[in-house]
């Protein structure tokens, strides 16, 4: 994912956004958010499992499939014994770093995002890859397309996923199509959308109905996303694009996911027709959060980056709609420089193990590594 902690240029040569290294993750703690459930038992801190991606990765996704550097690693359960994970912005060969879009432009190798498919259920040592979607054998294939406009050509720079699900046998992707790369933790999107794949991740369609457009003021509720089933729904976690956003939620039956007309909005009492009445279920600043159901705590688990705070917190919830205790810390800047996105890994919370993994990015480095975290007794119902 371009962006987070840089600033952007476009390179007049060779078309090719460069980035220069700013400012990061460097605002003082604040408050808590107002406290909603019962306060979780603090986890323990995490720790990091294995780097996934990228140099001295265990996938060498380097030599199998020219993936040098990228970030994100969305994790969800195809439903057929395997677990995707979509990655955003993506570098071949040339990139050197630090952060991303940084390198060789004439062989950058720039794909908006890859996804990567795994059979390990043994994460203690890390998360192996079976295989990548490709579009030539031994290359990781962009998934999405995407226009790669120049940041300040009020285009598309790039289209990032930002969560997914699988129902039916088909894989569903929410992203968002980025229009600006702004200070750090801020961007524009024009819209989000859902695509989908019915060969296991290998090609996509983006569904044109399947669009949340963003508003004038660029305050849509739904431009990032995490998506979990149950009872016969999607459940759909939105922000507004950035890290700055509230979290609000909507859910709509499993077979009507490419239909938003079907979707319905929490509004703190009940589900409506009007996205604009969705009620906070959990207030900001929330970015790149995951959710899923802990077996082990017998409660739902939120994961995000809370960029004030420059963490990944965890809260946790009785129900979807909440009230979502306040914040635990899980890891800091100071032990992660330049951390985000926090993606809990679906057969880990399913596992009913007190270890919680996901995925983490770091800037610098931009790359993906697999984290864990021991959830705490105290907080089991």
């Amino acid at each position: 994912m371009h962006i987070r902690h840089l600033t952007w240029s476009t390179s007049l040569r060779t078309g090719v956004l460069a980035v220069a290294l700013a400012a990061s993750l460097t605002a003082p703690a604040a408050s808590q958010p107002a406290p909603g459930g019962t306060p979780a038992g603090p986890p323990s801190p995490a720790e990091r499992v294995a780097k996934l991606t990228g140099p001295d990765a265990i996938n060498d996704t380097i030599g199998r499939w020219e993936v040098k550097a990228t970030d994100l690693g969305i994790m969800w359960d195809n439903g057929r014994g395997q677990v995707l994970t979509a990655f955003g912005d993506t570098h071949g060969l040339g990139w050197t770093g630090p952060g991303g879009g940084v390198g060789d432009p004439a062989t950058l190798d720039w794909r908006c995002n890859t996804l990567a498919r795994s059979s390990d259920r043994d994460l203690g040592d890390g998360m192996t890859y079976t295989s990548m979607a490709e579009d030539r054998p031994g290359h990781a294939g962009e998934l999405l397309d995407c226009r790669k406009s120049g940041n300040d050509d009020n285009g598309e720079v790039t289209v990032i996923p930002t969560a997914a699900i699988s129902v039916g046998g088909r894989q569903y992707i929410h992203y968002m199509s980025v229009n600006h790369w702004g200070e750090p933790g801020h961007w524009e999107t024009n819209y989000a959308g859902i695509a989908y794949s019915d060969d296991n991740g290998e090609t996509w369609t983006k569904d044109r109905r399947a669009r949340w457009q963003n508003t004038p003021a660029w305050d849509n509720k739904f431009q990032m996303a995490a998506m979990v089933r149950e009872d016969g729904h999607v459940y759909l976690y939105g922000t507004p694009n950035g890290r700055y956003g509230d979290v609000h939620l909507a859910r709509v039956p499993e077979h009507r996911v490419l239909e938003p007309k079907a979707y319905r909005y929490w509004n703190g009492r009940h589900w409506g027709r009007d996205q604009a009445a969705a009620a906070p279920v959990a207030a900001d600043p929330a970015g790149e959060l995951s959710v899923q159901y802990s077996r082990y705590l017998g409660k739902w688990v939120m994961m995000y980056l809370n960029e004030t705070r420059r963490a990944i917190v965890m809260r946790t919830a009785p129900e979807q709609t909440g009230p979502w205790a306040p914040e635990q810390i899980v890891a800091h800047a100071d032990q992660y420089p330049g951390l985000y996105g926090s993606y809990i890994h679906p057969r880990s919370a399913d596992s009913g193990s007190p270890y919680l993994y996901f995925t983490m990015s770091q800037w610098d480095p931009y790359n993906v590594y697999l984290m864990r975290t021991r959830l705490s007794s105290g907080d089991k119902r």
